[in-house]
């Protein structure tokens, strides 16, 4: 497994021409290693460090040559599986294209829980510490700010140590069952505001019931913000 720290700053720029009467088993690799260090090395800038080896190439391949610089992409997100896929694809009289397995091993800061989190809970800055994992292991994804998940509600209980992921955590709702609320009938730059009741929860963006409290009305308004709701005129 080779590794590739992140105080490295060289980046190669390109690849070099596959020249020969026919494209190898080793000619592949050798680009495929070469393109994976230029990402290892690309991702100084973010933090992380990573481990990549190429994966298995049958030696017996026997590709026609190359008349320029081959192509190469991930065909798979690297930051979200150890195995992504390469793949390389050359242009010209004879063109052709394959994918090369990788294995890829990326490391850096992410949230977890500093201690045992209840379902409901909101988080709050003591909650939560940053670690250094393998981004990559999880295949729900990561958080690393503790300021962006603050004040979000946890939906299931998880234990010490658990890694923040993005559908562990829920908006708290902005308005509950029972508020008292602010009406706003809004036509353009024209509203008008009043009182009412929520007859249910709801989160902003979402759509919530609520009782007018003059005219005992019942409407279906939007919430907003924390405490208000609006409705068109």
């Amino acid at each position: 497994m080779r590794i590739i720290f992140l105080a490295t700053l060289c980046l190669f720029t390109s690849l070099p021409v596959l020249a020969g009467d026919a494209t190898t088993a080793s000619d592949i690799r050798r680009i495929a290693d070469q393109f994976l260090e230029q990402w290892a090395a690309s991702q100084s800038e973010t933090g992380y460090r990573i481990e990549y080896s190429v994966g298995n190439i049958d030696s017996r391949l026997s590709l026609a040559p190359c008349d320029g610089k081959p192509a190469l992409g991930f065909a798979s997100e690297p930051l979200e599986t150890t195995t992504p896929s390469v793949l390389v694809t050359c242009e010209g009289k004879r063109p052709w294209r394959m994918y090369v397995t990788a294995s890829v091993e990326v490391y850096g800061t992410a949230l977890v829980a500093a201690r045992p989190l209840a379902r409901g809970e909101r988080l709050s800055g003591s909650a939560v510490a940053s670690r250094q994992v393998q981004i990559n292991a999880s295949h729900r994804g990561v958080l690393n700010d503790p300021e962006a998940v603050s004040g979000m509600m946890v939906r299931r209980s998880v234990r010490t140590g658990t890694l923040i992921t993005p559908d562990l955590l829920e908006a708290p709702n902005a308005i509950e069952r029972g508020d008292h609320v602010i009406i706003v009938a809004r036509t353009g730059s024209f509203s008008v505001s009043s009182r009412g009741k929520a007859l249910a929860s709801a989160g902003i963006g979402e759509q919530v019931m609520v009782e007018n409290l003059r005219s005992s009305r019942t409407v279906r308004a939007t919430a907003v913000a924390p405490g208000r709701v609006e409705i068109p005129m």
